[in-house]
C-alpha cells in the first residue's frame, strides 16, 4: 500500500533546516514542460468538461507543457515526491510539513508571485506550509471534509457525525451497518478525535491533531467500533461516487468534489457540516527541491492565483478560492452564494489537516507522533 512508502518520522524544524535552500531571484523563460502531482479535478484542461480548462491557455502563453499525475491520498503524494521527477505538488496540510521536513520541497520567493497580495490573509502564513517565516508554497484551494448523505434516507440533514461512528438505525428504519464509509488515510484519526471533543469532553482534547496517549486510545477505540459499520474505506473519489450510486452507501465523510459530481448526475445527494464541525484541507502548490522546470513552476504558481482560475476551480471542485475576490468579481463562474455554499463562511468551524508531531504545543505533554497514526490506522482497517 502506498501509505507504507511514506516518511514515518518528522524532523525538528529549525532555521538551519531551511537555510540550505537558495531561493530564486528572478523568473526567466519557461523550460517547455511542467510536471505536477495533483488531486483529481485540480488541474483541468477541458477533458472532463470543455467549460473547465485552465491549462490550455497557460500552455499557449508560456510554452510550458503541463503533465499531471493524480494522487488520491496525501500519502501517495508524499511517495511520488520522494520518488522524484515532479516539479509541483498540490499538497494538503497532512503532507506539506512532511515534505518540508524531508527537504523534498523548497521555499518560495513570494516577491516573484505578483498576485501574492491577493491571497486570503487567513491563509498567507498558514502553519501547514510556513516554517521559520519561510513560505514553502502558494495556497491553492481550501474546504471542509463534509458529511455526504442520501436525501432519500435523510429527509433532513444529519445533525451529527454519529451516523457514521455509532451503531444505529437510520431515518429509513434500516441499520447503518454496511451503508457508511470512512476515509482510507491515517489522518482520519483526527475525525474521530474531533467527534470525541464534543461527545467525551472529559478527555480534554483541544486539537484533533495533538493527542496524548489516553486521547489517542479513545480515538482508536471509536474507529475500531466503526469498522464493524464501514462497507469500504475509500480513497478514490470516483469509486466513492459509484458506491453512492450503485452500492447502497448512504453516508460518509467526503469532499465537495464527489458531492457536486453526484448532484450533477441528478443523484439524491446533499452534504452538511454537522454540529461537531469538520476537518478540512487547505492545499498548497509546493515546488520540488530539485525541480527541473523552476521557471515554468513559478509561472504556474502565479497563474493559479488568477481570479478566473480560482473562480472556475472552486465551482468545479466545490472548494473555496484562496483569492476571495474570485467569489464576487464575476471573472469566472463562481458567485458569492456559491462560495457560501462551499463553506467560505465556515472557516472557523474547520480544523485544517496538519501533520501530527510528537511535541504538543498546548502544554499537555507528549503527543502521539504521526508514524504511529500510520501503523495503528492500518491495524484498525485490518481488524486489529
Amino acid at each position: 500500500m502506498n501509505r507504507l512508502l511514506m516518511t514515518t518520522t518528522l524532523l525538528a524544524f529549525t532555521a538551519s533546516s531551511t537555510a540550505a535552500f537558495a531561493q530564486m531571484t528572478a523568473v526567466g523563460e519557461g523550460e517547455g514542460a511542467l510536471n505536477i502531482v495533483a488531486w483529481p479535478g485540480y488541474v483541468e484542461r477541458g477533458d472532463s468538461d470543455k467549460a473547465y480548462d485552465w491549462v490550455t491557455k497557460f500552455e499557449t502563453d508560456t510554452g510550458c507543457k503541463v503533465n499531471v499525475k493524480t494522487a488520491n491520498t496525501s500519502d501517495e503524494m508524499v511517495a511520488l515526491m520522494n520518488e522524484g521527477g515532479f516539479d509541483l505538488v498540490t499538497a494538503s496540510g497532512d503532507a506539506s510539513l512532511r515534505l518540508i521536513a524531508g527537504k523534498r520541497v523548497q521555499p518560495i520567493n513570494t516577491d516573484l508571485i505578483p498576485s501574492w497580495s491577493k491571497v486570503d490573509k487567513r491563509l498567507q502564513d498558514g502553519p501547514w506550509f510556513t516554517v521559520d517565516g519561510q513560505h514553502f508554497g502558494v495556497p491553492y484551494q481550501w474546504g471542509p471534509n463534509v458529511l455526504m448523505y442520501n436525501t432519500n434516507v435523510f429527509k433532513e440533514a444529519p445533525k451529527s457525525w454519529n451516523v457514521v461512528f455509532e451503531t444505529m438505525d437510520l431515518p429509513d428504519g434500516k441499520p447503518n451497518k454496511g451503508r457508511v464509509q470512512a476515509y482510507d488515510g491515517p489522518i482520519y484519526i483526527a475525525d474521530a478525535a474531533l467527534y470525541l471533543m464534543k461527545h467525551k469532553p472529559e478527555l480534554g482534547i483541544t486539537s484533533p491533531y495533538e493527542l496524548n496517549e489516553d486521547q489517542y486510545k479513545a480515538a482508536l477505540d471509536l474507529l475500531r467500533g466503526q469498522r464493524e459499520l464501514v462497507s469500504r474505506y475509500w480513497h478514490d473519489a470516483m469509486i466513492q461516487v459509484d458506491d453512492f450510486k450503485n452500492e447502497g452507501v448512504v453516508a460518509s465523510g467526503s469532499w465537495p468534489f464527489q458531492v457536486n459530481m453526484l448532484i450533477a448526475d441528478k443523484q439524491p445527494i446533499a452534504s452538511t457540516i454537522p454540529e461537531e464541525g469538520a476537518t478540512g484541507w487547505a492545499d498548497t502548490t509546493m515546488m520540488e527541491a530539485d525541480a527541473a522546470h523552476p521557471n515554468c513552476a513559478y509561472k504556474w504558481m502565479e497563474h493559479t492565483l488568477s481570479s478566473n482560475l480560482q473562480s472556475d476551480l472552486s465551482v468545479w471542485f466545490g472548494s473555496n478560492p484562496v483569492v476571495p475576490e474570485a467569489c464576487t468579481d464575476k471573472s469566472g463562474m463562481q458567485t458569492k452564494e456559491g462560495c457560501t455554499a462551499n463553506g467560505m463562511d465556515d472557516f472557523d468551524k474547520i480544523r485544517f489537516w496538519t501533520t501530527p508531531v510528537a511535541n504538543c504545543s498546548q502544554g499537555q505533554g507528549a503527543c502521539v507522533p504521526y508514524y504511529r497514526w500510520v501503523s495503528d490506522y492500518i491495524g484498525v482497517i485490518g481488524g486489529r
